[in-house]
């Protein structure tokens, strides 16, 4: 098998059965790793794991929701049984929770948010880092949203979520770096799939305007005047994984298409 750039690395991808986190466990095994993907939905995960092993490399499957702590832990317990090690992690679960202006707020949604964006994003850091710390090598990636950069109405958890993840990214970045642990943060711009669709048609129950007038604004927002695809954040994960980046840690990259 050709040598790629992840070669022989071990990685654990959250939110690894759908969209951007299915594009990053892909291109993580293309390019040599050995992949472990996690959702509390199961519905694409051994899908995904089969199309892993079809580029060579190993494939876990795990079902977890990494709001639960006692999940967190287990999910990296099999991991490490699995692969002995985990090189690279990305945080890349997240819920866009419900749109809402803030005197509407529901509190248990506004929770889940927080619970599955950052919380969860702590958890699996810190259960991760503990591998990692002890073999003074590792590296994290955290997938956010350009709505941590630019605020939206009616999206008061979710972009307060990515914004707390940016605070978090580069926080722990210092606390980690004279270990050899390097952590980076991902910005995805409006990104083509079934999520998009979903928020695009939330806005347009909640604005009253039509399909085509929201995706319009949309990628009117773009210099590229597009949409992202999650293939082109998955490159910029495995730039992040890979040694390609070793001088960077602590920063937040757009991949927008220049909004």
């Amino acid at each position: 098998m050709a040598s790629g750039r992840l070669q022989g690395k071990k990685a654990l991808v959250t939110g690894g059965g759908v969209g951007i986190g299915e594009s990053i466990a892909l291109a993580f095994a293309r390019e040599g790793a050995d992949v472990a993907i996690a959702s509390r939905n199961t519905n694409n995960l051994e899908s995904v794991a089969a199309k892993i092993r079809e580029t060579g490399r190993k494939a876990l499957a795990i079902t977890a929701d990494i709001a639960e702590e006692e999940q967190v832990n287990a999910m990296i317990a099999q991991t490490l049984a699995a692969f002995g090690r985990i090189d690279v992690l990305v945080n890349n679960s997240g819920i866009p929770g419900k749109f809402l202006d803030v005197s509407e707020m529901d509190l248990a949604d506004w929770n889940q948010v927080l619970a599955v964006n950052i919380t969860g994003t702590m958890l699996c850091s810190r259960e991760a880092l503990k591998d990692m710390r002890a073999r003074k090598s590792g590296n994290i990636i955290n997938i956010s949203s350009m709505a941590g950069k630019r605020v939206t109405p009616k999206r008061s958890s979710y972009v307060s979520s990515k914004f707390a993840m940016h605070g978090f990214t580069l926080t722990l970045a210092q606390e980690v770096g004279s270990d050899n642990i390097r952590v980076n943060c991902i910005c995805p711009g409006a990104t083509e799939g079934d999520r998009i669709e979903r928020v695009i048609s939330s806005f347009v129950g909640s604005t009253g305007q039509s399909y085509e007038q929201v995706r319009a604004r949309l990628e009117s927002r773009a210099s590229l005047r597009r949409m992202v695809t999650p293939e082109e954040v998955a490159e910029c994960a495995v730039f992040f994984a890979s040694e390609e980046s070793s001088g960077m840690t602590g920063q937040i990259v757009d991949v927008s298409a220049g909004t």
